[in-house]
């Protein structure tokens, strides 16, 4: 198992840049999902690690080797692809065995190790078959195939998911990450996906921008967002303007025309407002992200004590299936609230939104954070 080591690693394309002094540490046996919107850097981070991107500053290690100007043959990682990228007139057999003939391994043994392959990705009768025969699930386990039958010290995947169907993608994904653990190897994953990156990863760098925004255990960055970019990113998009000043241990919100004013605890289980800072004497303005699904709907009338309570009516309603999805008008502002009870537009509702679902930013912040 290896270590990937990047440094302050600058890429430019002319003239603009696309990475920004990015540094990160990857354990051995570590999976790493680099998630970011489209142009955020994550897909050149990636490309620069192979060797197929050449960088402006700083310093790519594997291993503990240096290889930030080794060709991308010299740093022993494989790619696997978007597209497959695999060869059309070959055999199952034959492409999986192809990093493997390059290296110039004897027939027997390169047998021996395809075999291995496609029994560990259960691809078993399918050896003499054309890839063009194959249907999309079974040719990007084939690209991982190759990429694993030459053993490399980091496997790096380049949203190898996006081209499949919803169930071969959500059985893939638990696959792969399945696969990893088993053989022990370093991997590095660029997704999109917010769920694809939260359930294969050990840890999840989210970038923005060319910079990395933050890094964490997918719980870390789900519960505790470090700014209102990933917040909003991590599906806390619904986002309220509060006036508000924080204590040490809670923070004081003032009464608005659309809800009361309230003390929530701040803490583990209380709201997120680390940004926020402590000891001022006067409110200023505060942008409070919610989830969708970590609020619920009551009568305008019964709303509880020891929450933020929006107070509005129902202008929309949607059925997505399990729970009902309301549009909810708080001033001139529309919420997404998740619900079980059947509900009517133009209901007089509270949003109830319970402390520990609250991740709020000074607006100043908010604004730095966001691209």
């Amino acid at each position: 198992m290896a270590d990937l080591h990047v440094e302050d690693l600058t890429v430019a394309y002319g003239g603009s840049r696309v990475l920004n002094g990015v540094s990160l540490h990857v354990q051995p046996g570590e999976f790493v999902a680099l998630l970011g919107s489209s142009g955020c850097g994550k897909t050149t981070l990636l490309r620069a690690v192979s060797g197929f991107v050449p960088v402006d500053g700083g310093r790519i290690a594997i291993a503990g080797r240096d290889v930030t100007k080794a060709p991308p043959e010299r740093r022993d990682t494989a790619m696997v692809f978007q597209s497959y990228a695999l060869w059309p007139h070959m055999t199952t057999a034959q492409n999986i065995g192809y990093g493997l003939k390059l290296r110039r391994w004897t027939r027997p043994r390169i047998a021996e190790r395809v075999a291995e392959m496609l029994r560990l990705l259960k691809l078993d009768g399918l050896a003499e078959r054309n890839v063009t025969q194959l249907s999309g699930g079974q040719r990007q386990r084939v690209a991982l195939g190759r990429a694993l039958a030459v053993n490399p010290e980091i496997l790096l995947l380049d949203e190898p998911l996006s081209n499949l169907d919803a169930r071969i993608r959500l059985e893939l994904r638990h696959e792969i990450r399945a696969l990893q653990q088993r053989l022990g190897i370093t991997a590095v994953h660029v997704t999109h996906d917010r769920e694809e990156a939260m359930v294969m990863a050990d840890r999840i760098v989210i970038l923005n921008s060319g910079t990395i925004a933050q890094i964490g255990t997918p719980e870390e960055i789900y519960r505790r967002p470090a700014s209102a970019f990933v917040a909003s990113f991590l599906g806390a998009d619904n986002v309220v303007t509060l006036q508000a000043t924080r204590t040490e241990r809670t923070l004081e919100i003032a009464a608005g025309p659309d809800h009361d004013a309230a003390s929530l605890p701040l803490g583990q289980d209380g709201a997120q407002a680390e940004m926020i800072e402590a000891g001022t004497t006067e409110a200023g303005p505060v942008a409070a992200h919610f989830r969708t699904e970590s609020v619920r709907l009551t009568a305008s009338g019964e709303a509880p004590a020891g929450a933020l309570v929006l107070r509005g009516r129902i202008t929309q309603t949607a059925y997505p299936g399990g729970r009902w999805r309301y549009g909810v008008a708080v001033g001139g502002t529309v919420f997404l609230v998740d619900d079980d009870e059947r509900r009517t537009t133009g209901d007089a509702v509270a949003i109830v939104i319970p402390p520990s679902a609250l991740h709020c930013f000074p607006i100043r912040q908010q604004a730095a954070g966001t691209a």
